[in-house]
């Protein structure tokens, strides 16, 4: 199966787009001096008598241990958003600091093209406390492969290959016991990137590579069905399994797949998950199905929500199994478009001196009354930093893929795929129908009403998600169409073809099928019931939270709140307010019997509010 991508996708979600384009903006605000200052520097490339003024601080400070970690993902990020644009001055920016860089490793002997000194590594080895080199290192490496898989630079490739070069020289000098103890120290995506770069050079040193970085202190305690991962740091083990779930795609050897399936088991099957969607807190993962004492300040880091989503992608791509893409859904909404590039959902008479704007929250807390923290643009550069800016160029992606004739809708938004299927041209737009008045030209304004009779049809929110695809090929075209069924849907889901009713559904454990010919023009209709959830935490059914479809829900409080309720069904307890503003549909929401009400909004619109996404419920 194949996954579509690049110039293949384009999105036309209009939230999907800003965020698209604010991440295009900070990537060209930030400049190419300050990206290299830390390469530059550790090369003697820097003559200056001081530290620049606008210099990039925080993670990136020269005095950081982790300085330099963040060009990495600026690389990737920018080689990702070029892939599907073709954005050439993006593109040239990023050439340009990939000519720096190699003349920074020129300068550094040939082989070390890292923004810190190579000692850092040796001090590992001599037990010296040193703040994660490799993980630092490895972001250059994926930076570097990223320009070349996406952005056909041939020097980066020749930068990674030469830099590696070092690391197959330094790894040959410690016996396996002696690397293994190297290997417990953060290693980032190291394993991930020798098996990429196996796949493109053919290069024997790279099998070297991977065996020597194979942590079998983490991978054997997997297979062997144990939990090494309760209260351990969660993202630095995901990278390492990213780069398993690589090199089995690389080498075929069953040992690296079986490792992938050991740890989604124990990290995600086994462990239940956050409302959101994450397993999280404090940067550790959770112990399995006991929540209710994490929820905290520290809740679901942004990049541990971006490398699972990853590991979900890689097992759905090898599995088909739908589950993989429930998991990517709940922890994009909630996660990727609920922790960066915050816009207010504006509300008239809602005074308050809060910016209208957030760039990126470190994690998403789960204890009422906390705020989301958001961080500056220069002065933070944490590591979610880095995950931030490659997940929002990469939106375009996880939505469709092709596997011969066949073609798999993944993700509902509102998007345009293209590809060829038997010799011929093939394109399929999909259009998120909100049913506000004729595709949103009815009640647009105070000045335009077109009168229309969807106007009146929908005299409040419809209860349901309405999608439309459109097929277009000069010949007609033998396709099986695979629907994704969100298990998030409230009743049968129902497909039309061309406005007359094919079939319907609750089945989301596997893709509902559509074999048929295709011609120019024929539409397809999904509908899917959406309303309100009640999710009980796993270790207290009378705690939880609230989801309306994927997306979770959180209410604005300033210190913890009981739900009082009457009926057996806690969701109703939920219901909208303010739902219409001219031709579109909002989402406001209120409860129904408390006193005072509180409000809530989907996580993705909170800004800096004060907030409480779980409820102790109690009946009268």
């Amino acid at each position: 199966m194949k996954e579509l991508k690049g110039k293949n996708v384009l999105i036309c979600d209009n939230d999907l787009k800003r965020r698209e384009k604010a991440n295009r903006e900070y990537l060209m605000k930030l400049t190419s001096d300050n990206l290299l200052f830390n390469f530059k520097l550790e090369a003697g490339r820097y003559t200056g008598r001081g530290i620049p003024e606008d210099a990039h601080d925080g993670w990136e400070s020269p005095v950081c241990q982790l300085r330099g970690h963040f060009l990495g993902h600026w690389l990737s990020a920018a080689a990702i958003h070029y892939d599907k644009t073709g954005d050439m001055e993006l593109k040239a920016k990023a050439d340009v600091i990939i000519d720096e860089l190699y003349e920074c490793q020129k300068d550094n002997g040939g082989q070390w093209a890292g923004p810190v000194p190579e000692k850092y590594l040796y001090w590992i080895a001599n037990g010296k406390s040193i703040w994660a080199p490799q993980y630092n290192i490895h972001k250059l490496f994926m930076g570097l492969v990223d320009m070349h898989l996406y952005a056909n630079s041939q020097k980066a490739l020749e930068i990674a290959d030469h830099f590696a070069d070092w690391f197959v020289d330094w790894s040959s000098k410690y016996s396996r016991e002696k690397f293994d103890e190297i290997l417990d120290v953060e290693t980032g995506g190291m394993l991930e990137v020798w098996a990429e770069l196996l796949h493109i050079t053919g290069n024997d040193k790279y099998k070297t590579l991977l065996e020597r970085y194979y942590r079998s202190r983490l991978f054997q305690p997997l297979l062997d069905g144990k939990d090494p991962l309760t209260n351990m740091h969660a993202n630095t083990t995901i990278p390492e399994i990213l780069g398993c779930a690589r090199a089995y795609e690389v080498t075929k050897e069953d040992r690296w797949m079986d490792i992938v399936v050991a740890y989604w088991n124990c990290a995600v099957t086994e462990r239940g998950s956050l409302v959101t969607g994450g397993q999280t807190a404090g940067e550790v993962w959770m112990p399995k199905n006991k929540i209710k004492a994490r929820l905290g300040d520290k809740n679901q880091e942004h990049c541990t929500v971006y490398n699972m989503m990853r590991v979900a992608e890689f097992l759905f791509r090898h599995t088909m199994d739908p589950a993989y893409l429930h998991y990517i859904e709940y922890n994009l909404y909630n996660g990727i478009m609920a922790q960066a590039y915050y816009q207010e959902y504006f509300l008239t008479g809602n005074k308050h001196s809060n910016p209208e704007t957030g760039l990126l929250t470190y994690f998403l807390p789960m204890k009422a009354g906390l705020r989301k923290d958001w961080s500056k643009e220069t002065d933070s550069f944490f590591c979610c930093h880095g995950t931030m800016v490659q997940a929002n160029a990469a939106f375009n992606r996880n939505i469709y893929y092709k596997d011969n004739n066949e073609i798999y809708i993944c993700q509902y938004f509102s998007s345009e795929m293209k590809t060829v299927i038997d010799g011929n041209e093939i394109r399929i737009t999909q259009y998120q129908d909100n049913l506000s008045g004729s595709m949103l030209t009815s009640s647009n304004t105070a000045g335009f009403n077109e009168i229309n009779e969807t106007t009146v049809l929908h005299e409040n929110m419809p209860d349901y998600r309405k999608y439309d695809f459109a097929v277009y090929t000069a010949d007609p075209t033998e396709i099986t169409l695979n629907l994704r069924i969100p298990d998030w849907i409230m009743s049968e889901a129902k497909i039309y073809i061309n406005d007359e009713l094919y079939g319907r559904t609750m089945d989301n454990t596997a893709f509902y099928k559509i074999k048929r010919v295709w011609k120019e023009g024929d539409k397809l209709s999904l509908i899917l019931p959406i309303g309100i959830r009640f999710i009980p935490l796993p270790d207290d059914e009378n705690t939880g939270a609230f989801r309306f479809g994927p997306e979770a829900l959180a209410g604005i409080c300033e210190s913890e709140r009981i739900l009082y309720v009457e009926q057996e069904d806690i969701a109703s307890e939920i219901i909208m307010e303010n739902e219409r503003e001219w031709g579109s549909w909002r989402f406001f929401f209120k409860t129904a019997s408390q006193d005072p009400a509180i409000q809530l909004r989907r996580i993705r619109d909170i800004g800096y509010e004060p907030m409480q996404v779980y409820f102790q419920i109690k009946k009268r």
